[in-house]
């Protein structure tokens, strides 16, 4: 099992978000995707953030009480996200998921440059794939 990697499981065309895009924009997007999230990257498809529902949350609510909605993503964006490389073992991409906060984390490659995302889903997934076929060659 530890020769499977993010790079087999990800999500390749998660739904991204530019700086410059009002949250109402990132809103529209989120709902459409039925995505709790996604990379916020530049016009060189280079990771600068992440914004999730929560995010757009906390200013909506902000936005419905003073009447007004001009956020803009990189207003609310988490700008320090955690990457990870595609080469990751799934299984220790698994262990850091119970450590760290993300659900999603955001796939680039060295040099930054976005190239997915992958969910706890998705990990939980390649995880369940792999033991029943281990299961199948025992029986």
């Amino acid at each position: 099992m530890e020769s499977l990697q993010v790079n087999d499981y990800m999500n390749r065309r998660p739904v991204t978000f530019t700086p410059e895009m009002t949250v109402a924009e990132a809103v529209e997007r989120l709902l459409q995707s039925h995505q709790t999230g996604g990379p916020v990257i530049d016009s060189h498809k280079k990771l600068v953030g992440f914004l999730s529902e929560k995010d757009c949350l906390a200013r909506m609510l902000e936005s419905s009480f003073y009447r007004e909605q001009v956020a803009r993503v990189e207003d609310v964006m988490f700008k320090d996200a955690l990457a990870i490389k595609p080469y990751l073992s799934i299984i220790e991409l698994a262990q850091k998921m119970l450590g760290e906060k993300p659900k999603i984390y955001p796939v680039v490659d060295d040099d930054g440059y976005l190239q997915g995302t992958i969910s706890r889903a998705e990990v939980l997934h390649a995880i369940d794939v792999q033991l029943r076929d281990g299961y199948k060659r025992i029986s």
